[in-house]
């Protein structure tokens, strides 16, 4: 009499002679037919799960995201306003249920236009801390018109999908920043006979992805992997802020502002124009005489700016910011059982300093960095518990240095 197998399936029962395939398990056995069942079980639940509305147990007020800024950024108020409301009204968007109504709320892309050093990158990293929805923030400088060497502007999504560890759902409802939008601008204001590879050839690539399209995204990012699969993403309800310092568009601004004066109110209408701050005139008359293609300014319908920082400003950023960088600097030196403190008039000479070369807010770390250099280089090897550092040493280090030269290369 043949001996029947002791091996049977763990949830149906049958045995090695009764099915086709018989997986082994560490402690039991699976049958190819509850292999498929349960594949189907599995395949039911995670298509629910990804059709789940988006949910969140809060939304953050457009009030209470700007005094979160402002723990991190100072001044902007304009621009944190629009930033706050932006985010805001994302965040309602994924929240809007179908219910039959007509009315579907439509996205509103930012372009955020300042000098350089003004903090737009620093809005844009300090708002990420606290959302709830992926983000990330890309640079158009590295974009060319697709088959040019360089990314495609699908390369854009890729990050998000990293951040968002490849789930398409999530990265469907984040937000991207673009920064440096302003170098993609074309060359001239009348299109060119050349091919502007890196320029309006880009810029209308990116209407789809900021009007809303379907993309194929490669996951790997660039065309590094041709042999990669693209994934699918709706950009729908993604939403865009770009920035830019659109250098120069200052002319524009005053030469469109100068077309308006004309009559006996020309003088009037004149001494009331800001003539150091010409940039909170911009319109988007400006930014097509800059460069950008009315298609793309149309799909990024919100415009604010930033302001150029005064010596008041700056002097704030140096130390009432959390992440401050003195702040930052006493923390190093804190780390090493050394009380680091600094003279008053020291701060005022950094800010004189950034104001004179004309480098922003970005130029104050690279200022305190020269002052603080050969401290940071000594002072760990010594046995020290406090160490002041005056304005004479200051100067001392800057001269050092020779900044004037650095700032004359930038």
């Amino acid at each position: 009499m043949e001996r029947k197998s002791k091996k049977q399936c763990s949830f149906c029962g049958r045995s090695e002679e009764q099915v086709a395939l018989l997986l082994t398990g560490q402690t039991g056995y699976i049958c190819n037919e509850c292999a498929m069942r349960a594949a189907e079980v599995v395949g039911e639940i995670m298509h629910h799960e990804e059709d789940k509305p988006f949910e969140i147990d809060r939304v953050p007020k457009p009030k209470e995201i700007k005094e979160y800024l402002d723990q991190y950024v100072i001044g902007q108020d304009d621009a944190k306003r629009y930033l706050s409301v932006a985010v805001y009204n994302h965040y309602k968007r994924l929240l809007q249920v179908d219910n039959g109504d007509e009315v579907e709320i439509e996205k509103s892309n930012i372009i955020m236009v300042g000098t350089t050093g003004t903090g737009k990158t620093l809005l844009a990293r300090t708002i990420a801390k606290m959302l709830k929805v992926p983000f990330t923030i890309v640079d158009a400088t590295v974009l060319t018109q697709a088959g040019y060497v360089g990314e495609d502007v699908e390369s854009l999504l890729s990050r998000l999908l990293q951040v968002a560890d490849y789930d398409v759902k999530q990265a469907q409802r984040g937000i991207v920043f673009i920064d440096e939008i302003d170098k993609i601008a074309r060359k001239g204001d009348n299109p060119s006979i050349t091919r502007d590879v890196s320029g309006e050839g880009v810029q209308q690539a990116l209407l789809k992805l900021l009007e809303g399209s379907v993309v194929n995204v490669p996951p790997e990012g660039g065309r590094k992997h041709p042999e990669q699969k693209f994934i699918q993403v709706d950009t729908k309800d993604i939403l865009f802020i770009c920035g830019g310092a659109f250098d120069g568009i200052e002319q524009k601004i005053a030469q469109r502002l100068n077309t308006h004066v004309v009559g006996y109110g020309a003088v009037e209408k004149t001494a009331k124009i800001d003539r150091d701050n010409l940039m909170q005139y911009v319109s988007p008359q400006d930014l097509k005489s800059f460069g950008l293609i009315p298609e793309i300014i149309g799909r990024l319908p919100i415009l604010t700016y930033l302001n150029p920082l005064d010596k008041q400003a700056l002097r704030k950023i140096l130390t009432e910011p959390k992440n401050s960088i003195i702040k930052q600097y006493v923390k190093l030196f804190e780390m090493d059982g050394i009380n680091l403190s600094f003279d008053e008039d020291v701060l005022d000479y950094v800010v004189d300093k950034a104001v004179e070369f004309k480098l922003g807010a970005r130029g104050l770390r690279s200022i305190v960095e020269t002052i603080m250099m050969d401290v940071m280089f000594d002072l760990p090897s010594e046995h020290v518990e406090t160490y002041r550092v005056t304005l004479d040493y200051a100067r001392h280090q800057v001269e050092k240095a020779n900044l004037a030269k650095l700032a004359n290369s930038i």
